[in-house]
């Protein structure tokens, strides 16, 4: 029979300081977004007086309104979604071909693969030598520059290789009997029994593509090509809002400033993966003690 401990004085303050400190900065995190969020749904004049902090004042939509109507965020966001989707399937498929062969024992020259990747986390070519190589492989303003340059990841290998070394060599070697070769052992039995560890690097490559705007601002020039990120960014950094404003019709009646379609540019643009990520949030947990426990 199982007797609970009874805990000292000490230890039950230690837990109310430590629940109290926890909420502290859970506030410090998600009052900020809050904050973003209630300003973003209040009349854009009405919040140039200050002193909105925890709900809208005046209601409005107009902010919103004046985004959807612009056709470039629709653009920019039909480029995040194909540039996620596509993104993450090609680095996923990648990815897990190439720690598929470091797995095998009878690649020659694995150790040496592994020591020239194991570098590449440390060390990089830099911004400049890495713009020219991609200038010269003339990816400049295509798509193919959110796709070519990010489909692989060694950091992403090695959860991969984790995995795939804990499979038991059973399954392979019966499926080599039968006759199959590399390509059919890979993509009829290691994928599908790993699905846990392809859903994690799916998730950590999705939420990478969706938020990168670094690619965009560097590698393309043509505003039809950039994505949503990127679009924000503009919209922050620049003039885009006062243009978004003048793209207005004459004789519709709006109180939109450029700081309210600001913060309804924001909102617009991060909802989706904020909506998204909770739900995924445990393959994170999952992907970090893949093969850490053996039994």
């Amino acid at each position: 029979m199982f007797t609970l401990k009874r805990r000292s004085p000490g230890e039950a303050v230690f837990d109310w300081i430590n629940g109290f400190l926890m909420l502290v900065i859970c506030f410090l995190t998600v009052y900020p977004i809050w904050y973003v969020v209630v300003n973003a749904f209040n009349d854009g004049t009405d919040a140039m007086r200050g002193g909105i902090y925890w709900w809208p004042r005046a209601f409005s939509l107009d902010s919103f309104r004046t985004v959807f109507r612009s056709s470039g965020i629709m653009t920019a966001m039909g480029i995040t979604v194909a540039k996620t989707v596509v993104g993450t399937v090609m680095h996923v498929l990648f990815t897990a071909m190439v720690a598929y062969a470091l797995s095998r024992k009878e690649l020659i020259g694995r150790r040496l693969y592994m020591i020239l990747g194991t570098v590449t986390m440390f060390f990089s070519g830099g911004l400049i030598p890495t713009f020219l190589l991609t200038r010269d492989l003339g990816m400049l303003d295509h798509f193919i520059v959110y796709i070519v340059p990010a489909m692989f990841s060694f950091f992403d290998l090695i959860i991969f290789l984790s995995f795939f070394r804990d499979i038991p060599e059973g399954l392979t070697e019966a499926a080599e009997i039968d006759g199959a070769g590399d390509f059919s052992i890979f993509f009829r039995i290691v994928i599908p029994v790993s699905m846990p560890v392809v859903a994690t690097i799916a998730l950590f490559h999705g939420v990478y593509q969706w938020n990168d705007y670094f690619t965009g601002m560097i590698y393309v020039n043509n505003t039809d090509l950039q994505p949503i990120q990127t679009y924000l960014y503009r919209v922050v950094a620049q003039a885009s809002s006062n243009q978004m404003l003048a793209a207005i019709p004459s004789g519709v009646t709006t109180n939109v400033t450029s700081q309210s379609l600001k913060l309804a540019t924001m909102v617009v643009t991060t909802a989706p993966i904020v909506f998204v990520y909770p739900f995924l949030q445990k393959y994170f947990v999952k992907g970090f003690m893949i093969g850490s426990l053996k039994g």
